[in-house]
């Protein structure tokens, strides 16, 4: 059930990028001392203002504003932010990012990606690791399109739906709007429905959805997925007609220890109303606050490095000539560190030492 939406108070700001573009960016939620805000990183069709009492993202912030400071901002050209000669891509995201970040003054934050912003958090926690304490990605892909070899029916019809766009994204009770949001989220009820639909018009112009799109479309982040540290949740919808669920599988398994979960729901975004949404919350939320176990006092020094080592992604191999020992003797003492972290494998230790902060060195 959507909660009333004057339970969700924001007070817009902005921070000014290098070319002088303004990036409006806003928080809600409930603010706990010691906890990292949640950021999330601007995906396809924001309006910051507008979300607080939009039907569709307002009980998104009423939920996960329980538990979680929750920061969001729009990209620019979209929403409230204004825009500048940049075309949209990687680099204008992950500058959106980090000036959001550091104007919401919290020195490690959690990054949640939806969808082509994933890209953008994926990026930032490459990059910037003593940043990011957790990092939740749904409904994302490791490249786009363009990357994948496509066919020349879905070239055409890659093209085609840029031409929609340009052409009746910004027409009231467009049929265009229509198809985006049928293929968005075909559960969503009709107020549901109607509020995407708006949301499509108040969010950008037809230009620059288009120009969005085709940006996503050549989005590719494989370089930086082993670069990844901090510890990871994937989720997706099962059903997923935007962005397949063997994307966000595909995504998962590139990042060292990464947790993966499926939602059942044919939404690319889970929506109020349906269990999905409850689980999706929940998932982030438990992570997010659930996860940040201080180190324990008796590591050994050998132990300290060893726990170092997995959490930076070196095999077997690369720990023993880092260490200068044997590789039978790097698995012994693996498998006993195992047993006093209390995991069953590399893939859980490597989640258990990032939580505790090691290899951001």
């Amino acid at each position: 059930m959507a909660a009333n939406p004057s339970t969700v108070r924001s007070e817009l700001r902005f921070v000014t990028l290098s070319s002088g573009t303004r990036i409006a960016w806003a928080e809600s939620g409930r603010s706990v001392a010691g906890q990292p805000p949640l950021v999330r990183a601007a995906h396809w069709m924001t309006h910051v203002e507008h979300d607080a009492q939009s039907p569709l993202w307002q009980p998104w912030l009423t939920r996960l504003g329980r538990s979680l400071r929750v920061v969001r901002y729009d990209e620019r050209g979209c929403g409230s932010s204004s825009g500048d000669d940049t075309p949209p891509g990687l680099a204008a995201a992950t500058e959106e990012l980090a000036a959001v970040v550091d104007a919401c003054g919290s020195p490690r934050v959690a990054l949640l990606g939806l969808s082509g912003s994933c890209a953008a958090a994926v990026a930032y926690a490459a990059r910037h690791p003593e940043r990011v304490s957790h990092l939740v990605l749904h409904g994302g892909y490791t490249h786009g399109l363009l990357h994948r070899e496509p066919s020349a029916d879905a070239l055409a019809y890659h093209r085609a739906q840029l031409q929609l766009m340009a052409l009746g994204w910004g027409r009231h009770h467009s049929a265009v709007q229509q198809f985006f949001t049928s293929t968005l989220v075909p559960e969503a009820t009709p107020e549901q429905a109607a509020a995407l639909n708006e949301q499509q018009r108040l969010s950008c112009d037809g230009a620059r959805a288009s120009a969005i799109l085709d940006a996503r479309a050549a989005l590719d982040v494989r370089a930086f997925l082993p670069q990844v540290r901090c510890p990871t949740l994937v989720l997706h919808c099962d059903g997923d007609a935007m962005v397949p669920v063997d994307r966000g599988r595909e995504l998962a398994a590139a990042i060292a220890g990464a947790r993966f979960e499926t939602l059942r729901s044919r939404n690319h975004i889970p929506l109020a109303g349906e269990a999905a949404f409850e689980r999706f919350c929940d998932a982030i939320t438990e992570f997010v606050n659930g996860s940040s176990p201080a180190p324990a006092p008796d590591f050994t020094r050998r132990e300290r490095e060893l726990l170092d080592a997995v959490a930076r992604g070196l095999d077997n191999l690369q720990i023993a000539a880092h260490l200068g020992v044997a590789d039978k003797t790097v698995r012994n003492a693996l498998s006993q560190l195992y047993a006093k972290l209390g995991v069953e494998g590399r893939p859980q230790a490597i989640v258990r030492a990032r939580e505790m902060g090691y290899g951001q060195g």
